[in-house]
């Protein structure tokens, strides 16, 4: 007779109450998460990104079970990085039932469709937008940002260069809309370069430069002697200034700062023309090995397995967002949008890289800012994806990095705003 052994009958026992949990979540009414992100356009490889993170975010919850019982579902709709397409997304994403919405790749995007996303009581979280605007004038309830602001990253730039190069000209060659403004404004602020007549500038349109109005810029650089040159430009345009700038052999001549980078950017310029430039980044593929952060070293395995490259902060921003907001859900017992702000607000946690605090007064997520320098190419060639170029030159810690709330209500007194978030 054989002898009765209750370990398989045990594991029998767990499995099928695992199987039943799964079931019943997959049973119940699934929380929508809007998503708002070019998928077409010269942002558009950040704005893919951001649907990657998304996307491996969503799957992870929902395979532990989802969150209060739920599972999540991702709604996706291309801004194009057009302000108008974004405000029809979100007008139709709120009819579909979403709980919350986020995305971003230009400012003038995000900025627009957070206030539409306001009219109908819902968060709209900020994933790839730096003007200052979007938490400053702009600001208000329903706006959080989840990456740094152009003030936060002029900050930390502005570190750098005033201990390497001050006293140096410097020429700008600005997209002409809110981040492009924001960050020149800040960045001469913090280097102390106001003067127009001495560090001057030409605005390129936005969107969709020509390439002539790039090379008019780069000209002008070259024509006043400047010593620096700073292309506060981002996508598809950095790359092609970048390219420019390389093929004159100007990256030999001037020192090249490109204000706000992402690893999408790189890959479009390449190596050879990323070499040198100077810059800052809120996250880095890099950052949670360099410094031994866990969660972000999870995080970038298991993208890499998944999709078979590093992740961007555009990625990181957009995964991050929804382990966020579905903690925020927990805490508030349900997604009404009041109790979630009040979930978020003043809320600090460590997520892919050290603390980083949801600030109350500004819905400005508070987190440390890199500068970082490309890399030789001989050194990203011979990394394994061929990924690795951005060298950490220092850190700013985000209490240094942000505005005061003094400094934020000068913003928004010179705008004509309340003090307060409405």
């Amino acid at each position: 007779m054989p002898q009765f052994n209750p370990a398989p009958r045990k594991r029998h026992w767990w499995l099928v109450a695992a199987l039943a949990a799964v079931q019943l979540t997959a049973m119940a009414e699934p929380i929508r998460l809007g998503l708002n992100y070019p998928s077409t356009g010269r942002y558009k490889e950040q704005g893919i990104a951001q649907a990657q993170g998304a996307m491996l975010a969503v799957d992870e919850i929902n395979a532990k079970g989802g969150v209060l019982g739920r599972p999540l579902e991702l709604v996706t709709a291309n801004t194009a990085s057009d302000p108008v397409k974004a405000v029809a997304n979100v007008n139709n994403m709120a009819d579909q039932g979403v709980a919350m919405l986020f995305g971003g790749a230009s400012s003038d995007v995000a900025i627009a469709a957070g206030k539409e996303a306001a009219r109908h009581n819902l968060i709209y979280f900020g994933t790839l937008t730096y003007a200052n605007e979007t938490t400053g004038s702009e600001g208000h309830r329903y706006m959080f940002r989840e990456p740094y602001s152009a003030w936060m990253a002029a900050k930390a730039i502005a570190s750098w260069m005033n201990e390497r190069l001050a006293n140096k000209k410097i020429y700008y060659v600005t997209a002409d809309y809110s981040w492009g403004n924001s960050t020149e404004a800040s960045l001469r602020h913090f280097t102390h370069t106001e003067d127009t007549s001495k560090h001057g500038v030409t605005k390129t349109p936005f969107p969709k430069p020509r390439q002539t109005d790039l090379e008019q810029g780069i000209n002008q650089a070259v024509k006043a002697n400047a010593d620096v040159l700073v292309l506060v430009q981002f996508g598809e345009d950095l790359a092609t200034a970048l390219h420019m700038v390389q093929s004159r052999g100007l990256n030999q001549k001037m020192t090249i700062i490109a204000p706000s980078l992402t690893l999408d950017i790189a890959r479009s310029a390449g190596a050879v023309s990323m070499e040198g430039v100077i810059g800052a980044i809120p996250w880095s593929w890099n950052v949670p090995f360099e410094f031994n952060y866990d969660k972000g070293k999870q995080f970038v395995e298991a993208y890499e397995g998944r999709y078979g490259n590093y992740p961007s902060s555009s990625a990181a921003s957009a995964y991050s967002i929804v382990y966020q907001f579905s903690s925020a859900v927990e805490r508030a017992g349900g997604t009404d949008s009041n109790k979630l702000i009040q979930a978020l607000e003043n809320y600090s946690y460590t997520g892919l890289k050290d603390t980083q605090t949801w600030r109350a007064f500004d819905h400005q997520n508070v987190q440390t800012v890199y500068v970082v320098r490309g890399r030789e190419r001989s050194k990203v060639m011979a990394d394994k994806h061929k990924e690795n170029f951005f060298e950490i030159l220092s850190s700013l810690p985000g209490d240094q990095a942000a505005p005061s709330l003094e400094e934020w209500k000068e913003q928004r007194q010179a705008a004509g705003k309340p003090l307060t978030l409405q």
